[in-house]
């Protein structure tokens, strides 16, 4: 009698079912989702992190450059036309005076030997959006390059506030407008406000210094040959017999030696606001 065999098949040629490799497939999108998540994450994180850090570091760049050029600053009282301070507030802040700067100031070598250059600070709308801080140089007693127009050193953007508070000897206040242009204040209180990007409503780092000026204007009588009547070394002149007393350019409230008279110093100190 002849035998059939079944049609069962044997466990080695069984295959994947249907709904199993629908099973296998939505696991491995789970897993994928779950990668992509964790990379996209890393991707923003690092973005904001660089953004928070390159923020910080222009701050910190544009206090340095201030400081470097206001430590440097000059000015003389007779010669306004050329070494005339001009402090302005508003959307449009301007900050401008000659100053003696040194060779690792930014852009020194663009000018050579020419170090006593006026710098200006400004702010201004940026190429697409935002405002931005610029800085511009320009040797004395030379026109404008245009070039330096055109194309100034920017030193921070998305810039949201540059705010400029000065030292007035008189009032022995902060005041926000510097009216003596033929004059140096004696000290600046700079505030900067910068956003990570330009769609920002509001800042995310924002930095208050105040700055010393070690140097004062001299004044007129101090830039007259000797001999003239008023002139150094002349009866009447400062420091001389039957003059006032006091030293070169020094202000009311300056003693021989560029010490402070009481009363007549400013607060001085460091605040940074995060």
């Amino acid at each position: 009698m002849r035998r059939f065999r079944g049609t069962a098949e044997s466990p080695a040629r069984r295959a994947f079912t249907l709904l199993e490799i629908l099973i296998a497939i939505s696991i491995f999108s789970l897993v994928l989702t779950a990668i992509y998540s964790s990379w996209t994450a890393i991707l923003r994180s690092t973005k904001s992190g660089l953004q928070a850090a390159a923020t910080v570091q222009r701050s910190r760049i544009v206090v340095r450059v201030l400081e470097d050029s206001l430590g440097s600053a000059m000015s003389f009282a007779q010669n306004n036309v050329y070494y005339g301070f001009v402090g302005e507030n508003g959307n449009e802040a301007t900050l401008s005076f000659v100053a003696r700067l040194s060779k690792s100031f930014p852009r020194s070598g663009k000018f050579g030997d020419l170090d006593v250059r006026r710098v200006t600070f400004a702010l201004e709308p940026g190429p697409i959006t935002g405002r931005q801080l610029v800085l511009r140089q320009c040797p004395l007693l030379m026109d404008w390059d245009v070039d330096e127009k055109n194309h100034p050193l920017v030193l921070a953007k998305n810039v949201k506030e540059f705010q400029l508070q000065f030292w007035d000897q008189k009032q022995q206040d902060w005041v926000d407008e510097w009216k003596q242009t033929n004059t140096l204040p004696r000290g600046i209180m700079v505030t900067l406000k910068l956003a990570d990007t330009a769609q920002s409503q509001s800042a995310q780092e924002e930095i208050t210094r105040i700055i010393q000026l070690p140097a004062t204007s001299v004044a007129a009588i101090w830039q007259m040959p000797r001999g003239m009547p008023g002139a150094p070394g002349t009866p009447g002149a400062p420091g001389m017999p039957g003059g006032a007393p006091g030293v070169p350019g020094a202000p009311g409230g300056m003693l021989p030696g560029g010490g402070l008279a009481p009363g007549g110093g400013f607060p001085a100190g460091q605040v940074i606001k995060q």
